[in-house]
């Protein structure tokens, strides 16, 4: 299925079968190299967090696995985001801006492929976030980012939904590759991007957000 420009659909990141975080995106363009979608600044969003209101990075992982789960609504407190799926890649690339709405660097975050949906009202993507990532800066230089977390949620296999350690490393390997290269998406492309004046921020997250994870 493809995405019209200008939709909305929720961006979700999904673990073991239970939402993540969900962020609502408009659509810049869905084409055969991927999808490209931009999160504006103050956008409602919703987060997993534990019973009494912590997210999953405020503590061990061995203390979030029996921390209980609910979904907490607030908004992007954030510059906006442009983030860019390639299409059947086990990462997408985001455009980190400063508080000035100037292009920062490059973040790579390790993940499934997505898997779309669309039921009819609302529609949207589901990723599984891999949680190791790489930052790409401006000048092509770069460095891994959460590996101590990576590392600490591998030793509970049982219960973590990464199940390949290597073949994430290996992806990431092979974008930074990219990156120092200077190759597509790094080269450039869309870090002056400005989203159409008329794209309106939702008030709130639409009715069917939080439908069961399309994987």
């Amino acid at each position: 299925m493809w995405f019209a420009p200008g939709q909305l659909i929720m961006h979700r990141n999904v673990r073991n079968g239970r939402i993540g975080w969900v962020r609502p995106a408009r659509v810049v363009l869905d084409d055969d190299r991927g999808l490209l979608v931009w999160v504006a600044p103050r956008s409602p969003v919703a987060n997993e967090v534990a019973a009494d209101g912590r997210g999953m990075r405020a503590m061990p992982f061995a203390e979030w696995l029996g921390a209980g789960y609910r979904l907490a609504t607030g908004r992007w407190n954030g510059p906006g985001l442009l983030k860019f799926l390639p299409t059947g890649a086990a990462h997408s690339v985001w455009w980190f801006r400063d508080a000035g709405g100037r292009f920062q660097n490059w973040y790579v975050n390790l993940e499934e492929p997505g898997v779309r949906w669309d039921d009819g009202s609302v529609a949207g993507v589901d990723v599984v976030d891999q949680d190791l990532d790489v930052v790409v800066r401006p000048d092509l230089t770069w460095e891994w980012k959460d590996e101590d977390e990576f590392a600490e949620r591998l030793t509970f296999p049982e219960h973590y939904w990464v199940a390949d350690e290597k073949a994430v490393r290996a992806e990431g390997e092979r974008v930074i590759r990219l990156a120092e290269a200077g190759t597509f998406p790094f080269d450039g492309t869309w870090c002056d991007f400005t989203p159409p004046a008329d794209w309106d921020v939702p008030d709130e997250l639409p009715p069917g957000w939080d439908r069961p994870p399309a994987r």
